[in-house]
């Protein structure tokens, strides 16, 4: 388990898809659920994109691809929503990720997602 027993049980199952490797992880659908219908997302590369749904699944499936592992470095959770620093392993290094998270009626609703982009892209994420 990426995030400790603290963690509303929604993100325990989020970065256990995110670490599932892209043959269980397909085409998201074991991620759909834990998502809003109208996820709202802002991202490095995306920018802010208020209804994000569908994208948000297709730009994880690179993450999944690619990522070798995490490493939780710290992790916040309030009533509404959590916050959760981690070192993710990809093929050309480490990249440091910042996520905070809204959560609204059992799924994420707002996902803030914080990295160097460029880095990341550097260092093998797609």
């Amino acid at each position: 388990m990426i995030v400790s027993s603290d963690a509303p049980r929604v993100l325990q199952e989020y970065y256990a898809v995110l670490t599932s490797g892209a043959d269980a992880y397909g085409d998201g659908d074991a991620l759909r659920p834990l998502l809003s219908d109208h996820l709202d997302f802002t991202g490095s590369l995306a920018g802010h994109i208020p209804d994000a749904t569908e994208g948000f699944l297709q730009g994880a499936s690179g993450f999944v691809a690619t990522v070798q592992g995490i490493e939780l470095v710290q992790e916040v959770h309030g009533t509404s929503g959590s916050a959760v620093l981690y070192d993710a392993t990809m093929p050309g290094g480490v990249v440091r990720i910042a996520e905070f998270f809204t959560l609204r009626d059992g799924v994420i609703d707002r996902l803030q997602l914080h990295y160097d982009g460029q880095d990341y892209l550097a260092k093998g994420g797609r």
